[in-house]
């Protein structure tokens, strides 16, 4: 499926069965609206899924990962070596994501959208564009072919899963230098300065942060990407990450799957795929707010409340992970919980 056949494919969610949600559960014998945000996500899963009963036992976290050229200009604490030894580390299991997601019940995809450094192993999805993007503070960071060759992917990517089964996808990333491009690409797209959207990723100190800061500045000066073109943002300051994911999120509209967002690199691609179709946001469920500084900026753009606010900020896809049991606990009241009416107690009624 192309990225314009996607596009074209996109409805909007059941707004009928988000109604038809929300009457039962002011039936729930309890307060009403006392799950707050968690009923509002146990409504959007029945307005995605069209059910009274969603399915989200089987559940991914599409992980991909990444390099961006522009870590030659020292904008990281660590050098590009670093993706494909957690990328590797992903495959066997042994990362924060993956020992979370044990908990959780969910199975992680790791996906080669890029790396300099490929990762032989049977779990890795080879999905490569080209061995990292480009310098951005020199030159665009891909063509705008491989960015739409980037989205595709993760577009085909949500309808494999879907095939498979699975009701619920998380967004996931690993890519030395990734915070450097979200940022670039938040900054345009909210057009705010990118001192508002930059914060010290994996622990920058505050001297290595004004240096991130202005090869932010220097490279959205260069290339100008038009803030209304969200494929010329993502094209000259963005990354072959966040192209998968922002792919991600329209294959799961287009299959009618709940994607749940991680954090700010997460909240960015998101952000690309709502301008690039509105009816996306539909679709998304916000985990947390990201203790990165444009965190919470992102998802007031994406008009989203975050269901945790922890300080969290490792990226992985564990703030994704982190929401499913509260996802799960809030179903189960949904789907398990007797009514006022089996037990003879009067309804609350709605505050004026």
């Amino acid at each position: 499926m192309t990225l314009n056949e996607a596009l074209a494919a996109i409805q909007p969610i059941d707004a009928a069965m988000r109604q038809k949600a929300q009457e039962k559960w002011n039936a729930v014998a309890k307060p009403l609206g006392s799950l707050g945000l968690l009923e509002d996500a146990v409504m959007d899963l029945c307005a995605i899924q069209g059910t009274l009963t969603p399915d989200i036992a089987k559940r991914a976290v599409v992980m991909f990962c990444a390099d961006n050229g522009v870590v030659a200009q020292g904008v990281t604490q660590t050098g590009s070596e670093v993706t494909a030894i957690v990328a590797g580390n992903v495959c066997k299991g042994d990362t924060s994501v993956c020992n979370m997601s044990k908990i959780a019940h969910a199975d992680v995809f790791p996906v080669d959208m890029g790396m300099i450094t490929t990762v032989d192993h049977p779990r890795m999805r080879n999905c490569r564009i080209a061995a990292g993007t480009k310098d951005f503070s020199q030159e665009w960071a891909m063509a705008r072919e491989q960015a739409v060759q980037g989205l595709e992917t993760g577009i085909a990517l949500a309808g494999e899963l879907k095939a498979q089964g699975y009701g619920l996808l998380a967004t996931g990333e690993m890519g030395i230098g990734n915070t450097t491009t979200s940022s670039a690409v938040a900054s345009v797209l909210l057009e705010r300065p990118p001192v508002e959207m930059t914060g010290p990723g994996a622990g920058l100190s505050r001297a290595g942060v004004l240096h991130k800061i202005e090869v932010i500045q220097n490279a959205i000066a260069l290339h100008r990407p038009d803030k209304n073109d969200p494929m010329d943002v993502l094209a000259k300051v963005g990354g072959f990450d966040i192209a998968g994911m922002a792919g991600l999120c329209i294959g799961a509209a287009v299959h009618h799957i709940p994607c749940v967002l991680d954090g700010f690199i997460s909240a960015v691609s998101a952000l690309i795929a709502v301008r690039l179709c509105p009816a996306v946001g539909g679709y998304l469920i916000a985990s947390h707010v990201s203790a990165e500084p444009a965190g919470h900026l992102m998802l007031e753009a994406l008009e989203k409340q975050p269901m945790i606010t922890a300080g969290m900020r490792l990226g992985e896809g564990t703030g994704a992970v982190a929401a499913m049991p509260l996802l799960d606990m809030g179903l189960a009241v949904f789907n398990e919980m007797t009514t006022f009416e089996a037990t003879n107690i009067e309804a609350y009624q709605p505050l004026s």
